[in-house]
């Protein structure tokens, strides 16, 4: 995490932006967040980001009529410049600072909703990524699924999970025993030379990488169980902050990794643009 933040117009050190303690977000999770791939100081798939933020916010009726793109753009680029970040990755949050009915207050905050901004390093890939299945599944029926919302513990916990057995990431199934995603990406895999992603209907993310990735590769959105893993050729995750990563172990079992065009999919993308 890099030392200056954005909080709401103003620019704090990531120790000092704050915000109120009855707010929804503060109390419930409501908010919603990307986290966004910067190369060469630019943001990388921004307008598919903007979109699921826009569409995440109304699913939970969060408003954003005080946050345009346009301002939430160039707030992003001045932290970006202030950081120095030239690659690196991003987050974008938006608090609902609104009081609940549960908990009412008398005064309101002056924003309905807090945008945040912060930055940090790309993740680091293992050399030999090694993958588990978890055993907490997702309830693809959750009014939360498929949404990137502040309300995050089910997949931090999930990951921690996997990391205390010595894994660098997890498989999480849905209530009906499909493959959905990883706590902290989308997963794809190849078998037989075709490639494989869960369809949406699992409860999975919609990850940008992963909309990037339908949108230039021939890929079939399926829904299976974890045997279509375990049969794989090669097993691959993406997300902002990893892009495209190539996965060597699955419980213990090593995976062949046939060679596929998929793993320099963003790398090409960002040096061409």
């Amino acid at each position: 995490m890099h030392e200056i933040a954005f909080l709401n117009n103003q620019y704090f050190k990531v120790s000092e932006a704050t915000l109120s303690a009855i707010s929804s977000a503060t109390l419930y999770g409501k908010g919603i967040f990307t986290t966004i791939a910067i190369y060469d100081g630019e943001p990388f798939l921004w307008e598919k980001h903007w979109r699921r933020l826009t569409e995440n916010a109304a699913k939970l009726g969060i408003d954003l009529s005080e946050h345009s793109e346009n301002t939430t753009r160039k707030a992003l680029d001045e932290i970006v410049g202030k950081n120095g970040v030239t690659s690196g990755r991003a987050r974008i949050t938006f608090f609902d600072n609104r009081p609940s009915t549960i908990w009412p207050a008398e005064n309101e905050s002056a924003l309905k909703t807090s945008l945040h901004i912060m930055t940090g390093d790309l993740r680091p890939v293992p050399d030999d990524f090694n993958l588990t299945v978890s055993p907490y599944p997702i309830n693809s029926r959750s009014p939360l699924a498929g949404v990137k919302s502040c309300n995050y513990l089910e997949n931090l916990m999930a990951f921690d999970e996997a990391k205390g057995r010595g894994f660098n990431e997890a498989i999480r199934l849905n209530e009906r025993g499909e493959v959905t995603s990883a706590c902290m990406a989308n997963v794809f895999w190849l078998n037989d030379d075709r490639l494989y992603t869960p369809s949406l209907t699992t409860g999975c993310l919609a990850g940008t990488t992963r909309e990037f990735v339908l949108e230039n590769l021939e890929c079939e959105e399926v829904e299976t169980g974890i045997e279509a893993i375990n049969a794989a050729d090669a097993i691959f995750l993406t997300s902002a902050g990893i892009g495209v990563a190539a996965l060597n172990e699955l419980d213990g079992i090593r995976v062949v990794n046939s060679a596929h065009e998929i793993t320099s999919l963003v790398s090409a993308a960002r040096d061409a643009g």
